[in-house]
């Protein structure tokens, strides 16, 4: 049986996007300081507005708006990638479990990105059944 979503802190997604953050701080702390108003700053950025951006949509009124917030943390996360690969070629950063776990949660975006546009259909479809229904 599935546990029903009452508020963003219930959305796996978002919990986990939650412990990747705090873990690029933990990664970034290491980081030279020549960079603390680089990439760390700049990673540190991207990695706050992924979960942000998940609960912000999830606290919206509309399936629309949600999907746009997510596309916002989808676009955070690929920002995020790309500054840790920089990262990683400059000898900042090595961790294969942090890239493994972007991976996931892009996948996990675009899945529920999917399920809410389906969403979206089934109400259109509903509205325009009912609409075909009350003029007749």
């Amino acid at each position: 049986m599935e546990k029903s979503i009452y508020s963003f802190r219930d959305l796996k997604i978002w919990q986990r996007s939650i412990d990747l953050c705090v873990e690029l701080y933990r990664e970034t702390s290491k980081f030279p300081d020549t960079e603390r108003f680089g990439l760390v700053s700049q990673i540190r950025r991207s990695a706050v507005s992924v979960p942000s951006n998940i609960a912000e949509g999830q606290q919206r009124n509309s399936i629309k708006e949600y999907i746009n917030f997510l596309s916002v943390s989808s676009g955070s996360i690929a920002e995020l990638e790309t500054q840790l690969i920089i990262s990683s070629k400059l000898g900042f950063f090595e961790n294969e479990k942090i890239f493994q776990e972007i991976t996931e949660i892009e996948k996990m975006i675009k899945t529920l990105q999917k399920s809410l546009s389906s969403k979206i259909g089934v109400v259109k479809e509903f509205k325009s059944q009912k609409k075909l229904t009350s003029n007749t």
